[in-house]
């Protein structure tokens, strides 16, 4: 997938977590997330700019998710005495969530795609692959965007008429 793709991924799967946190009264933690997520989506693809990581290798598995939610956990526990609570969640906790939900989504994108991903490297250098699209296929890359702009919509809305 390309930006808008991934972008578009990591709204709909952040819509209903989003959602949850503000029926449960912490509607800044909602915002920041999913503002996160959006500005995130695209990092595992930083390989393209690191001389002698091959695209779609290390930084397209498991274990860099798990790493950049402990980076993100650790920003978290470090700026939790400046937001003072104001969170509503446990920094350190939702900066780890959001770090591997951010990975995770941008992994289900190219999933999509023919070349696939190799979620388990290092362990397994097996790929897997739904081979529904190619990765710069237009359609799905604006079509997912829509889906995530429309979810999110639709939350909004929702959340609008019960809070």
């Amino acid at each position: 997938m390309y930006q808008l793709g991934h972008c578009g991924i990591a709204l709909l799967v952040y819509a209903p977590i989003g959602a949850a946190l503000v029926l449960a009264g912490h509607g800044f933690a909602a915002y920041v997330g999913g503002a996160v997520m959006v500005a995130t989506a695209t990092l595992p693809d930083c390989d393209h700019r690191l001389p002698l990581v091959e695209h779609r290798g290390p930084t397209h598995s498991v274990p860099f998710a798990l790493l950049v939610g402990a980076g993100f956990g650790v920003v978290g526990s470090v700026v939790a005495p400046a937001v003072d609570g104001a969170l509503g969640v446990d920094p350190a906790a939702f900066g780890f969530a959001i770090g591997c939900l951010s990975v995770a989504t941008h992994l289900l994108g190219d999933v999509l795609t023919p070349m696939g991903i190799r979620p388990l490297w290092p362990v397994s250098d097996r790929r897997y692959t739904l081979n529904l699209t190619h990765a710069k296929n237009p359609l799905a890359n604006y079509g997912l965007f829509a889906l995530g702009v429309l979810a999110t919509a639709v939350t909004l809305v929702g959340l609008a008429r019960v809070v």
